[in-house]
């Protein structure tokens, strides 16, 4: 897949060097590039920028840069522009101070664009005052160098727009490149932050922009070309991506259902899952690995709820396996299950076992056996808790799904340190294991062996109920069931995709505070034909020559 690099801050300031240096594009063309593409952004979200009100709100910086040149190009569509500059022309340097000068010529001499210059407090308060008299509040304040939390006049000016942007307004507020108080290459918030309707970033995403909880504040983000070419941008050494639906609809089209084809060309899924009181996960894993498009799946689970499957998912198999009195999968069982695997295209181990003493040995044994691809989620990894050092995926395809509380048991440190260090964990623990690593939660994080790390855009709060995760492992088994062979990013990354896909359409029908982890199935179809189109929904059709 061709993913979006999402860029740090040094490695945008790199692109752009090189930019001007091995194209001789000059960065003050950039910037105007840049103050332009901000203007397209808001006519084609919003309105026609003629006739409207607009507040500039500039630092000295290039973020400011950006404002001035935007500012003309506004008042140039016929804009009553306002610029709001938080210093002296004469204290910006290079191309930001062009764009300055060019606007207090300006300024002097037309009507429909002011600027006033070297702003202070007092000057602050006449304008906060009438912040909702604007259609438009442009913020130009801070930009990707800021690392340290926004103070003095910059901060209090950011702490008022963003108490405005709480209240009931029209005026939308338009953030240049990072809604100002940001860290760029920052996760979370270190101080008060503008929050923006819309944010028009240049070149490629940032961190800030695309991780939680710092993205929140960044309303609508859209990735803007000034110039760069993507051979730049993808030699820095960028290892952020972001996941786009174009990426998902790629592997829809190279997996497409032919006509063919039967259903072991789609492979043969063996999960093994459930307990006595747990044959739900079990059922809902299999049924999502089935509707993501596995061509036949097998249930290995302990006699006792075997009836049970079978009455919920008529379409999957079951094989028994021996049973503790606890009615867990019994260590016996190990003979039987290493038979099963042998005839299967992949295993999807975990939902629904327990921690059981004998389970717990018979997971750990399995899995340092098992020689087909792997996927382990919930007591599938907790009974491996802490990783063991010999486990890896050098072997086979081994991809891991832990949500932050059982990648915390599995490394043997809090849930919070995974919390406020996800994407350096993920990568941290892909790269020892050799493995394929999902974070699930807001924004979950996919790491690969080779210390790439992807963010999910999809999902959200409603995926926080019981069964998601047994949903999103039948997925993943469903998907690379059916692209067997291959290397299993993209497949991975797929999945998870349409899972948090199909949630959110299910929070739209349903709602999030009562949708179901069955939702999510329910929908799965409706995600694969939005994102895949009408060549999804035809695939595998021969069309008929009988009238």
């Amino acid at each position: 897949m061709k993913l979006m690099k999402v860029l740090t801050a040094a490695e945008v300031r790199e692109v752009d060097r090189l930019t001007t240096e091995r194209y001789g594009i000059p960065s003050l063309l950039l910037m105007e590039n840049a103050a332009a593409q901000t203007l397209r952004a808001i006519e084609q979200r919003f309105r026609p920028i003629a006739d409207r009100r607009v507040l500039v709100l500039c630092g000295k910086g290039n973020n400011g840069g950006d404002g001035a040149a935007f500012a003309r190009q506004a008042w140039m569509r016929r804009a009553r522009v306002e610029v709001l500059l938080f210093a002296r022309v004469e204290d910006a340097r290079g191309d930001a101070r062009v764009n300055f000068e060019i606007v207090r010529n300006l300024a002097a001499r037309v009507e429909g664009l002011r600027l006033f210059e070297d702003a202070d407090w007092e000057t602050w308060l006449t304008f906060r005052e009438r912040l909702e008299c604007y259609d438009f509040i442009v913020d130009g304040l801070l930009g990707t160098g800021l690392e340290r939390p926004a103070e003095g006049l910059y901060g209090e000016v950011i702490s008022d727009l963003a108490r405005f942007a709480e209240t009931s307004r029209a005026t939308r507020i338009v953030s240049i490149d990072l809604p100002s108080g940001l860290a760029a290459d920052r996760d979370h918030v270190i101080g008060p932050t503008v929050r923006a309707d819309l944010t028009v970033t240049f070149t490629a995403p940032k961190p800030a922009l695309v991780l939680p909880p710092a993205y929140l504040h960044a309303g609508e983000v859209v990735v803007a070309p000034i110039g760069s070419p993507d051979e730049l941008i993808r030699s820095v050494g960028a290892t952020l991506n972001l996941v786009e639906a174009s990426d998902v609809r790629r592997w829809l089209e190279r997996t497409r259902r032919q006509p063919l084809s039967h259903k072991g060309t789609y492979g043969h899924v063996l999960l093994i899952a459930g307990s006595r009181g747990k044959p739900g996960a079990a059922c809902l894993a299999a049924r999502a690995a089935l509707t993501a498009g596995a061509g036949l799946v097998t249930v290995a689970t302990v006699p006792s709820i075997q009836s049970v499957i079978v009455a919920q998912v008529a379409e999957a198999m079951t094989e028994a396996l021996e049973e503790t009195t606890e009615g867990t999968i019994s260590e016996q069982a190990l003979a039987r299950a290493l038979e099963l695997i042998a005839e299967r295209d992949l295993l999807a181990l975990g939902p629904g076992l327990t921690t059981q003493e004998s389970t717990r040995r018979f997971v750990r044994e399995l899995l340092l056996r098992a020689r087909c691809p792997i996927i382990v989620d919930a007591d599938g990894l907790n009974n491996l808790a802490p990783w063991p050092d010999e486990l890896d995926g050098r072997e086979r395809p081994l991809i891991a799904t832990p949500h932050p509380g059982e990648m915390a048991r599995l490394i043997g440190t809090t849930t919070q340190y995974v919390l406020e260090n996800r994407v350096e964990v993920a990568r941290e623990f892909a790269l020892a294991h050799h493995l394929w690593l999902v974070l699930k939660g807001h924004r979950t994080l996919i790491a690969t062996p080779d210390g790439q790390v992807y963010v999910n855009p999809t999902g959200n709060a409603g995926l926080a109920t019981a069964g998601s995760g047994d949903v999103l492992t039948g997925m993943l088994a469903g998907c690379l069931a059916q692209d067997r062979g291959r290397e299993p990013t993209d497949a991975v990354l797929a999945a998870v995709y349409l899972h948090g896909l199909a949630g959110d359409l299910a929070a739209q029908r349903v709602g999030a505070r009562v949708m179901l982890a069955s939702d999510v199935t329910a929908h799965l179809g409706e995600a694969l034909a939005l994102i895949g189109g009408e060549d999804e929904r035809r695939s595998g059709n021969v069309p008929h020559a009988l009238g």
